[in-house]
C-alpha cells in the first residue's frame, strides 16, 4: 500500500517527467477512477495547460497546472509512471497524460480504491484535504505531541489515522513503534514526555530513510524486512515477533523490545 515515501516518489516522478510540460491529451481508459468529474470535464479543464511544481500532503499528490489542480490518491495499489506514448498500455493503466511525442504520465491502479479528483481552485483543494491532519514530514514536535495527547485510542490506530497525522500507513507505523520501543496497543494520551519525544524522533528518522529509498524498504535491519518471514524474528534482539490485527490492519511487534 502506498504510504508517504511512495507518494513522495510519485511526486518526484511527476516533477521530473511533467513539470513545465503542456498536457497535450488526456485518455481516460477507466472512468471508475474519476471522482466528481467526467472524462470530458477533465479534458476540458487540463488539456493545453502546463504542469507546474507538484506538491504532496500525506498520501495525496497535488498536480498543479497553474489553474485547476489534479488531486491523486493511490489507495492500496496505485502508482504513477513516466513512459513513452508508444509503450504498450497495461491492463491497469487507467488514465494517460500525453505530454510530448516522447513523454507520457500514467496513473496505474489495479484495485481502483481511490483515484483522481479535480479541484478548480484553492478552496476546492482545501475542501478535499480538510479531514487530513498535518503532514508527517512537516509536523512540528509540539503539533505532534498535542495531537497525540488528545487521543484515547491505541498508538497504532492513532498514527495511522489520517485525520491525526497524514501519510503514515501500516508498515511505517509498525516500524516507527518498534524503533521507539513502544507497544502498538499503548494509549496515545498515556505517553510520557520522553516517550513522545522519542516517538517523534524515530518517526522523523524513519521517514527520512524511507523517502530516500522511495518506499518503506524491507532491509534486514528493519522490522519491515522480517514481518513477512515464515517465522519472523526481531532483527534487534532475536525474539519471535508477534502478529495480530488492530482496526483491521495486520500488526507486527516485538514483545521483548516493545
Amino acid at each position: 500500500m502506498p504510504e508517504l515515501p511512495d507518494v513522495e516518489g510519485f511526486r518526484r516522478v511527476l516533477e521530473s517527467c511533467a513539470k513545465g510540460r503542456i498536457i497535450q491529451r488526456v485518455d481516460v481508459r477507466d472512468t471508475g477512477v474519476l471522482h466528481g468529474v467526467s472524462t470530458r470535464q477533465l479534458r476540458d479543464a487540463v488539456e493545453g495547460r502546463r504542469f507546474t511544481e507538484p506538491e504532496r500532503h500525506g498520501k495525496w499528490l497535488l498536480a498543479r497546472t497553474g489553474g485547476p489542480t489534479l488531486m491523486l490518491h493511490f489507495g492500496m495499489t496505485g502508482e504513477l509512471l513516466c513512459g513513452h506514448p508508444d509503450d504498450t498500455v497495461e491492463p491497469h493503466d487507467r488514465v494517460l497524460f500525453t505530454l510530448a511525442r516522447d513523454r507520457q504520465l500514467r496513473y496505474r491502479d489495479q484495485r481502483k480504491l481511490q483515484g483522481l479528483w479535480l479541484a478548480h481552485d484553492e478552496s476546492e483543494v482545501a475542501q478535499l484535504l480538510e479531514r487530513q491532519g498535518p503532514d508527517a514530514m512537516a509536523v512540528s514536535r509540539k503539533e505532534f505531541e498535542d495531537a497525540l495527547s488528545t487521543r484515547r485510542g491505541s498508538l497504532k490506530t492513532t498514527l495511522t489515522d489520517q485525520s491525526v497525522l497524514a501519510g503514515l500507513g501500516n508498515l511505517l507505523a509498525d516500524e516507527i513503534l518498534w524503533r521507539a520501543g513502544l507497544h502498538p496497543t499503548s494509549r496515545a494520551n498515556d505517553l510520557t514526555e520522553a516517550d513522545s519525544r522519542r516517538l517523534y524522533t524515530h518517526m522523523r528518522r524513519t521517514l527520512r530513510s524511507a523517502v530516500a529509498a522511495g518506499r518503506v524498504p524491507p532491509r534486514d535491519s528493519w522490522l519491515t524486512g522480517h514481518r513477512d518471514d515464515p517465522d519472523p524474528a526481531c532483527p534487534r534482539c532475536g525474539h519471535a515477533l508477534r502478529r495480530s490485527r488492530m482496526a483491521g490492519r495486520g500488526t507486527v511487534w516485538c514483545p521483548h523490545c516493545q
